[in-house]
């Protein structure tokens, strides 16, 4: 595990993530807006995170449903160019490509100047909405080894959100968790069943007990939620209920995202 200054602001004090979900990018179905429009939507979004006081940003290619294994060069250089926009504004910055592109997420977060990549697949294997997802683990921290992205910490997740599980049925959570953290990762995070779905506060607990690198918690919180977690978890990744309507799919409303940034200083 790397100590980098986000490692540390972790391990010191809650830290509250907002994602921006970029428009669908060139060479996806949903694909409609250049590169430039694309930008000034992902930067709207971040201003917002900034002015109301929130500690880093994570930037996801959500919009590019269907999602597949190998998200082409075009996926990969618009984001580079996205999160580069975005990491100008000075907060913290990771990046997660859709899906399980855990190489492509790094190789962007190192020549965009970014701090973190979220990844899938870390460990074990599962069954995902796109398909088989591998353990990559190995393979990864080589590769991160290789070009010298050693500073760029990765948050891997542990029995991720749309996926079955079944075929490590017999390998809870906490036990996930725990060969996550021993096989490199600087952080694990743990979700609900979907997107907008907060996990079990008692799966949390049990990576808290099992593991000592940070936690970050995934999907589904709310400003009425969030307090619930705060002692159990390092960092709250919040996407959908800062949107407009709570949908993860507009933009970022900056009086949802004001009360969530009350909610986790325990305001």
């Amino acid at each position: 595990m790397i100590e980098t200054a986000l490692i540390q602001r972790l391990r010191a004090g809650k830290q509250l993530i907002g994602m921006v979900h970029v428009g669908a990018l060139p060479g996806t179905p949903a694909a409609s807006l250049p590169i430039e429009a694309l930008a000034e939507a992902a930067l709207a979004d971040a201003r917002v995170y900034r002015e109301q006081g929130f500690d880093a940003i994570l930037v996801e290619n959500m919009h590019d449903v269907p999602y597949v294994r190998d998200p082409g060069p075009e996926v990969v250089a618009a984001m580079t160019r996205l999160c580069g926009e975005v990491r100008s504004l000075g907060l913290p910055t990771g990046i997660q490509i859709l899906a399980g592109a855990n190489r492509e997420a790094l190789a962007v977060a190192l020549a965009a100047g970014l701090d973190f990549a979220r990844v899938e697949g870390f460990v074990y294997a599962h069954v995902a909405d796109e398909g088989l997802i591998e353990a990559c683990a190995g393979d990864l921290l080589r590769y991160r080894r290789q070009i010298g992205a050693g500073h760029i910490a990765v948050f891997a997740d542990v029995k991720k959100k749309h996926s079955s599980h079944a075929i490590t049925a017999d390998v809870d959570i906490a036990e996930t968790a725990r060969t996550a953290e021993f096989f490199g990762a600087d952080g694990v995070v743990v979700t609900g069943i979907r997107t907008a779905v907060a996990p079990d506060p008692a799966d949390v607990r049990a990576v808290r007990e099992a593991t000592g690198t940070p936690i970050l918690i995934g999907s589904g919180l709310t400003a009425e939620n969030l307090p619930r977690f705060l002692p159990l978890a390092d960092a709250f990744i919040v996407g959908s209920d800062a949107k407009v309507d709570g949908n993860w799919a507009n933009p970022v409303c900056p009086q949802r995202a004001a009360r969530l940034a009350k909610a986790c200083r325990g305001g």
